[in-house]
């Protein structure tokens, strides 16, 4: 007889016959944990505590909703960096290096090109952008905040598409530390321009905007002249300025990169309607959001890094035939993900004025963030078991499937939900709207749980691979 999902569940945490030993799941988990926490939370946790340190709610609030913006065109970068690895790994195992310099020419002029494109649009509609999803205080602010940020995107799509050959090649060790060292120029720049050390003018949050453009044209010049001088690329003939020989070699890149696109976007979008949803609350309201969402990122680092570890161990698993394996792993993986998660929730829970109290130099919304803090930190663990789920899926070859879903839930469940929620609920207590508000994303990945779970229990998943 078939067990419940509790009894599998913790069968599956406690199989020492299937999957792998929770040591060696640990031991793929920390290089990807010190990856996130160095490349991508701490620079931005850093850059909100110097922009908090300066005692201005509109500039704390204008840094974090412009964050999530780019948040979703970098998202939009890493799609077409995911579709470069994929034709440089195929033509690269295949011998056929030409093919792979061709690849090389075509993402970076696709990437040039849509990098243009977005940094433009962004530049001539900052207005129009943060009219549309921040409150009025924050737009003289925060126009030509994005305005300089948008240089440096651009810069950041070209930079991916050699991040996506040099993956594709098998080189993980140079993106990294390309990586860590824009992360760290990123921070001293950071530090040197919004407080004005070194002889530098105090720029504040025009100064994190420049830093950010630094950090990307530092970062693009270094991999580049990697690629270029390194003697051991020279064999893929890359010539960045070539004719085009088959418009047909752009088309298979982007019809690689759409799905991934498409996916990596909906999650992103759900935060930037998130935070318009929270616009009639004013400055402070977008500054909790951004507050909370910035804690709860950092402490679900475990499980960004599991998410990433449970997709290869599927998909060897599925190579070698053993379905088994996947369905203990997963459970494996999610129990531990689920405790170092809550663990980090916990503590900031606890002690959340300690935490937050960095970032909000006025006392503006420290209050009401440290109330909504660890009510809504009970809901994190449906973001964690959708983002385990769907990384799990994707390894199995369930792409189209964890696509479907996210998009349905997102479009048809979160978005009409909230905006009833924000505009059309008359509710007084500003602090049980806001959870109301953020809550219902938690609710849709939920949903989602529930979509991926009945998969895997319908023993179907595995046919796709």
């Amino acid at each position: 007889m078939k067990q419940n999902i509790l009894q599998s569940y913790l069968s599956g945490v406690t199989d020492t016959a299937h999957g792998e030993k929770y040591w060696r799941i640990i031991r793929f988990f920390f290089p990807e944990f010190i990856t996130s926490l160095l490349l991508y939370s701490m620079p931005i946790i850093m850059d909100a505590y110097f922009i908090g340190s300066l005692k201005s709610t509109t500039l704390y609030s204008t840094l974090g909703a412009t964050n999530n913006l780019v948040h979703f065109i970098i998202k939009l970068a890493e799609a077409l960096s995911v579709g470069t690895v994929v034709l440089v790994g195929h033509y690269n195992g295949k011998g056929d290096y030409k093919g792979v310099g061709n690849t090389v020419r075509d993402a970076f002029w696709t990437t040039l090109i849509t990098g243009i494109t977005i940094a433009v649009g962004l530049y001539l509609g900052a207005h129009i952008i943060y009219t549309w999803y921040v409150p009025a205080e924050l737009v003289s602010i925060g126009v030509p905040f994005l305005r300089l940020r948008a240089i440096g995107i651009f810069c950041m799509f070209v930079f991916m598409a050699f991040v996506g050959f040099l993956r594709g090649i098998k080189n993980t060790r140079a993106p990294m530390k390309i990586f860590l060292a824009g992360a760290i120029v990123f921070l001293l720049c950071d530090y040197v321009l919004i407080y004005g050390k070194y002889g530098f003018p105090a720029m504040g949050l025009q100064g994190s905007a420049l830093a950010s453009v630094i950090q990307y044209v530092f970062m693009l010049v270094i991999i580049v002249g990697y690629i270029l001088l390194s003697e051991k690329n020279h064999k893929y003939l890359i010539s960045l300025f070539s004719i085009f020989t088959d418009k047909n070699d752009i088309v298979k890149l982007l019809s690689v990169s759409w799905l991934v696109m498409l996916d990596k976007a909906t999650m992103a979008i759900a935060y930037i309607w998130l935070l318009r949803m929270m616009k009639p609350m004013g400055e402070c309201g977008i500054a909790t959001f951004c507050l909370v969402k910035d804690l709860e990122r950092f402490a679900f680092l475990p499980a960004i890094a599991c998410s990433q570890i449970i997709t290869f161990l599927v998909s060897n698993d599925l190579g070698q035939g053993n379905s088994e394996g996947v369905k203990a792993n997963v459970k494996k993986v999610i129990f531990l993900a689920s405790t170092l998660v809550f663990i980090l929730l916990l503590i900031i829970s606890l002690w959340p004025k300690t935490f937050m109290q960095f970032f909000d130099g006025e006392g503006d919304f420290i209050d009401m963030a440290a109330s909504v803090f660890p009510i809504l930190s009970s809901f994190v663990f449906f973001d964690l078991l959708q983002l385990i789920l769907s990384g799990a899926l994707r390894g199995s070859g369930n792409v189209k499937t964890v696509l479907a879903v996210r998009l349905c839930i997102c479009f048809g469940y979160f978005v009409p939900v909230s905006y009833v929620i924000a505009y059309y609920i008359p509710i007084e207590n500003i602090a049980l709207k806001f959870i109301l508000i953020y809550s219902s994303f938690y609710i849709g990945n939920a949903i989602m749980s529930i979509v991926y779970i009945k998969k895997f229990r319908s023993d179907q998943w595995h046919l796709q691979h």
